[in-house]
């Protein structure tokens, strides 16, 4: 089985279902796109995961991994494997230094524990052939505009909230950081962040 590695492109609120959200995934040589629903949490993981955001309790996701390491199990990588009347099925592939095993998932908690292990993520053609796009040349350029715009809406706030971050000292917004990890509010701890990653 021929297996075709992907990467994460972007992640935004789902047009289609209220509450649900489109994690894009490219084909890594090749110009296909896999989108794919996933719930709120699970985005919310995936993103606290791609922003490198510690949060101060563990999620379900560094949970699995702490157990994983304690019992000597490492993922080696995640497959999306299958789509079946419209869902997706995938496998975390697992060893434990003498065997290799697979563990069934749906592919948006394995693709958040593929994150924490930093391993990577394929497919296989039939998966992409049947619900990947294809973009043509005009279709890239304009998809990747939208991602900067999905990338800048998502690292920033607001016009209003922008404003009065960037008039923000440097202690107070490190308050502010704390603070809304204490709270879990990770998006507005992502835009504190950008914020003062761009003062250094």
């Amino acid at each position: 089985m021929d297996k075709i590695q992907l990467e994460i492109l972007g992640l935004s609120s789902s047009q289609s279902q209220t509450g649900s959200f489109a994690l894009v995934l490219g084909e890594r040589e090749g110009n296909r796109r896999l989108p794919i629903i996933i719930g709120m949490f699970e985005a919310q993981s995936i993103a606290i995961q791609i922003e490198k955001i510690n949060p101060n309790r563990p999620l379900t996701h560094d949970l699995f991994k702490s157990f994983a390491e304690e019992l000597d199990v490492r993922v080696t990588e995640i497959l999306i494997s299958d789509l079946k009347e419209g869902v997706f099925y995938s496998k975390i592939v697992c060893t434990n230094g003498t065997k290799e095993f697979e563990l069934d998932a749906r592919p948006s908690d394995a693709i958040a524990i593929g994150l924490r292990f930093g391993v990577p993520i394929y497919t296989v053609e039939s998966v992409l052939s049947e619900a990947g796009i294809i973009l043509s040349d005009l279709e890239e350029e304009e998809d990747e505009n939208e991602e900067m715009t999905v990338k800048s809406s998502s690292s920033s706030t607001s016009s209003g909230t922008k404003e009065s971050l960037s008039q923000t000292s440097v202690d107070e917004l490190n308050k502010m950081l704390n603070e809304a990890l204490e709270k879990e509010d990770y998006e507005k701890a992502a835009k504190i962040r950008d914020e003062l990653n761009k003062r250094n």
